[in-house]
């Protein structure tokens, strides 16, 4: 009991432990376990572990586990405590690296990489929800700021991590960010606060008044998974081997994306504070299809330096936007996690079938990277042009009360 006591006043006292912990889940479940097989992709390939289509479907693997956690994190939290599930998420990232160093057959390493990926789908829907209610109100912003900047660290950490590791091999890559992940796991393990009791969810006004809005976002946030998929997953490949610059090049421009990715979700918190979330995501629609033009039509290095460095703030910037959507939408608290998690299923699904959707068309188009960068740009086209149908209609009939309420 005494422990108990002192641990929770720990807690209230020093909110940065379990921040930290957060910090490092998402690092671990998702920075690490799914970005960082981003620079490896070339190297499985000159190794000859597997074919380039093998590859691709692998790292396919890791976005369809991501959405069967998504889908099971509340349902585990509801059976075990949400602090242990979390913790156990990140032992088994940490396994999976350790496993991936033996690729006994595409099965095994399929099934590493699933594993990986549904634990960065629980993470994901249960670490923010687990720490924000024990962090007072006024540094809840900067809390889940610091706990998707974790993704960021960890595209960029992998950028320069990666690189280094695979100098003493393939096979030493996997066992450093094994080591990397479970380091992490450690320092983080007494950092996750207490859970407090559970209580019954409350019906919410604003789940009938925000219905349209939520759906318009549930739909933009899968077209924003869908589109994230090609650069995120070819875009080294594209750099080394499709314009032949090598994989110094390919390490670069990985780099630079990773550089955008940490300063992305506090450009867009900044954005969303400022200019409401709705506007927010109407301007990094806007600016991520101009960077995706980028890639379809230019060759030049130092062009794509750029689009890689915008297209980067993209992946772990639209959490903290999509979320404050969530909450500018959904007014009562359950509502909003039980919203959220709905919110990363939608985001989970397109992802995953976006990336076995561009494998195929990769394997099918005999390597045209410009056809995967085209659909993507047109899935965040898409997603601008629903936002823009919702204004016209608004503009038209203004006296739904539905869509007036989703205004910023």
């Amino acid at each position: 009991m005494n422990a108990e006591c002192s641990s929770l006043t720990a807690n209230r006292t020093s909110p940065w432990l379990p921040i930290w912990a957060g910090l490092c889940a998402s690092l671990v479940g998702i920075g690490l376990a799914r970005f960082a097989y981003t620079p490896l992709v070339s190297a499985l390939i000159d190794a000859h572990w597997f074919s380039p289509s093998a590859v691709v479907y692998l790292g396919a693997a890791n976005l369809a586990g991501y959405l069967i956690g998504a889908l099971g994190g509340r349902p585990l939290a509801a059976r075990w405590s949400s602090t242990g599930v979390l913790r156990a998420m990140m032992v088994l990232v940490a396994l999976s690296f350790f496993a991936c160093a033996v690729p006994l057959s595409m099965a095994w390493f399929f099934g590493w990489r699933l594993l990986s990926g549904i634990a960065g789908g629980v993470i994901m829907v249960l670490a923010a929800s687990t720490i924000l209610p024990h962090v007072a109100p006024n540094r809840r912003g900067l809390a889940s700021g610091a706990i998707f900047l974790g993704v960021g660290l960890g595209i960029a950490g992998s950028g320069s991590l990666v690189p280094l590791l695979l100098s003493f091999g393939l096979l030493q890559a996997w066992l450093g960010l094994g080591g990397v992940a479970l380091l992490l796991t450690v320092t983080s393990w007494f950092g996750w606060p207490l859970e407090k009791a559970r209580t019954p969810a409350t019906s919410s006004a604003a789940d009938v008044r925000g219905s349209t809005g939520l759906y318009v976002l549930f739909a933009q946030y899968a077209l924003m998974a869908a589109g994230l998929v090609a650069p995120m997953m070819f875009l080294v490949d594209y750099v080394s081997r499709g314009l032949g610059a090598g994989s110094h090049s390919g390490a670069l421009i990985w780099t630079l994306y990773g550089v955008g990715a940490i300063v992305g979700p506090v450009v867009y918190g900044f954005l969303a504070d400022h200019w409401g979330a709705r506007s927010a995501i109407r301007l990094v629609l806007l600016v991520q299809a101009g960077a995706l033009a980028v890639l379809v039509t230019v060759a030049d290095l130092r062009l794509l330096a750029v689009a890689a460095l915008v297209i980067g703030s993209f992946p772990p910037g639209i959490v903290p936007l999509a979320l404050a959507r969530v909450h500018q939408l959904v007014a009562d608290h359950h509502q909003q996690n039980a919203t959220w998690s709905r919110a990363t299923v939608s985001f989970a699904s397109f992802q995953a079938l976006a990336g076995y959707a561009y494998s195929a068309l990769f394997s099918a188009s005999q390597g045209q990277y410009a056809l995967l960068f085209s659909v993507a740009m047109g899935a965040i086209g898409l997603a601008l042009a629903l936002d823009l149908l919702l204004v016209f209609k608004e503009i038209f009939r203004p006296s739904t009360g539905a869509f007036l309420s989703d205004r910023p």
